[in-house]
């Protein structure tokens, strides 16, 4: 740095002394609206869920059905400040991985997994420690049982500068059982209703109905979901990527790294669904030595090989690595919590995206406690998680848009959501949600997964449309029945005069031929689990108007 008359300049020695590296702590220290605490109200529910969501994942990978108990204690009136205690019955937590756990950012047990789960990247708790410590100052409490008679306790900082866990203080103490409790002290705001953390939690309640919950909430009003289902989902297993998936720079990583030496012998192992034979085939096409070692590959040799994972024709990756609600339990989850009077649901089998398996579970539910009015109450879920901010921006809020509803009896206009007492849940589960921020709010719009949430809410919607035809028809029913019975009496007894007949039986037999006749009416329709060309029959439907993909048997209702 030099003056030329009174302009400083600067040159590029005296600017390579102010280049410092950063942590991953201190990047999300002012930039902690990328991870949703972007606002006290939103703060206040995202560290909610990331406690919750990680005490639902620890019990499932256990096998144990949870118990979460929530609660918000009030700090001092007018501070904005709450203590929130999350609690569960989950296996606990071994004593030397506490803290990194929660006082470091991107430490966790999934990133590299390839299976379903609701956190992915290794920051959610940890960044809510983080931003309890920086709007109150106060260090994390975390209590963990494993079940060998032992609860260990630690109050813990992360260092920003580090992104490594310090703790300020530990303790040891005996008790039985297993489970894990965190005291977290931070800045928020509490609200009731819409994208409040009692709305989180009944959705959360819906989606998981093998979970049993309670919420306390600041005034001290406790609140239950109960569990609705005894059993778990099926457990996930972790597979391999998928040639289809992979990018380049990520294939000459993984060759880098890899055990295997031989490169026919690295793809039949580090890639799902190609076998040996498969592997030397891709390498002949690619004009490489199948028995060429990996670390001697040059970038143009390892672009034609990818060049050639890229065309060949592959099964789809395994599915045992989704972990799906099902669609009775869906069902027994809205039954619970939002009592209506028709119900049903829709999982789907599992398709693909980049790679990735996916599959789209859709709930139903119509009337009954549900508001009457305005909008339907639509929930988005990513594996099991509830998706409460930027409806917009999501995957799912498009598809239910383009759907046209009015098909299923529901009056919508256009670019906007139907109207009618209905609640429609959309879960989507993958290996790797592709969400568009790191907020987790909202579902990219890839165009396979767009049709997939459409199939599934097209063959739950016309359910639904059998049921509202039946029951129009049997309002319809009613209304003529009374209208008939209106003149049973005048009819019987003009007929008693022409015919001298007993008036009492010509009025009974005309009551029961009413009944007959309507009831017949009624009950011409299809059952409620007919299958989509019999409900099409019954609603009207139109053919296809799509580009003829084949998809299951199924295909888009033409909109």
């Amino acid at each position: 740095m030099y003056y030329e008359g009174d302009m400083m300049v600067t040159n590029a020695e005296t600017m390579a002394k102010t280049h410092k590296a950063i942590s991953i702590a201190e990047f999300f220290e002012k930039n902690k609206h990328l991870l949703g605490y972007e606002n006290l109200q939103k703060s206040l529910l995202t560290v909610v869920r990331e406690g919750v969501d990680n005490s639902l994942d620890a019990c499932e990978e256990a096998r144990i059905l949870p118990d979460i108990y929530v609660e918000l204690q009030k700090g001092t009136a007018g501070d904005n400040k709450f203590k929130v205690i999350i609690e569960d019955n989950g296996p606990g937590i071994v004593k030397a991985n506490i803290p990194k756990i929660f006082g470091k950012l991107l430490y966790g047990s999934k990133f590299h997994r390839l299976r379903q789960s609701r956190g992915q990247q290794g920051i959610g708790i940890s960044a809510a420690v983080l931003y309890g410590q920086l709007t109150t100052g106060k260090s994390a409490k975390i209590y963990s049982r494993i079940n060998d008679g032992k609860t260990h306790i630690y109050e813990l900082h992360v260092d920003i500068q580090t992104n490594e866990p310090q703790i300020q203080a530990e303790d040891t103490v005996y008790g039985s059982g297993h489970g894990t409790r965190l005291e977290l002290n931070v800045k928020g705001r509490y609200v009731k209703g819409k994208q409040s953390i009692y709305e989180y939690l009944q959705e959360t309640a819906i989606m998981n109905p093998f979970a049993n919950i309670v919420f306390v909430d600041p005034d001290g009003e406790k609140f239950e979901f109960p569990r609705a289902v005894d059993e778990l989902p099926k457990e996930p297993r972790e597979i391999k990527p998928h040639a289809s998936g992979i990018e380049l720079g990520t294939l000459l990583r993984m060759m880098k790294n890899s055990k295997p030496k031989i490169i026919s012998g690295f793809l039949s192992s580090e890639f799902s669904r190609i076998s040996s034979e498969k592997a030397k085939e891709l390498c002949v096409l690619a004009n490489i030595d199948p028995k060429v070692s990996t670390t001697s590959l040059t970038r143009d040799e390892a672009e034609a090989l990818h060049d050639q994972m890229q065309k060949a024709r592959l099964q789809n990756p395994p599915t045992d690595c989704l972990s799906p609600i099902g669609a009775k339990p869906i069902e027994e989850g809205l039954k619970k919590e939002l009592v209506p009077e028709f119900v049903t649901a829709v999982s789907r089998s599992a398709a693909v995206y980049a790679g990735n398996p996916f599959l789209v579970e859709v709930g139903i539910a119509y009337g009954g406690n549900l508001d009457q009015e305005g909008s339907v109450h639509l929930m988005r879920y990513a594996n099991k998680v509830p998706l409460l901010y930027e409806q917009s921006a999501c995957a799912i809020t498009k598809s239910v848009i383009q759907t046209d509803w009015r098909r299923y009896k529901l009056s919508q206009s256009g670019g906007s959501l139907p109207v009618g007492p209905v609640a429609i849940t959309i879960h989507f589960a993958s290996v790797w949600v592709p969400y568009t921020s790191e907020g987790k709010e909202a579902i990219a719009s890839y165009p396979v997964i767009i049709k997939e949430i459409k199939l599934a809410i097209q063959e739950a919607a016309r359910r639904m449309g059998v049921y509202l035809s039946r029951k129009r028809r049997a309002n319809e029913a009613e209304e003529r029945k009374a209208i008939f019975h209106r003149y049973v009496g005048e009819l019987a007894g003009a007929l008693h005069e022409l015919t001298g007949k007993d008036e009492e039986k010509i009025a009974a037999s005309m009551t029961a031929l009413i009944e007959e006749k309507l009831k017949t009416m009624v009950l011409v329709d299809v059952p409620e689990d007919a299958g989509s060309e019999a409900s099409d029959a019954v609603n009207n439907e139109i053919p296809d108007e799509g580009n003829g993909e084949e998809d299951n048997g199924e295909k888009e209702d033409g909109e």
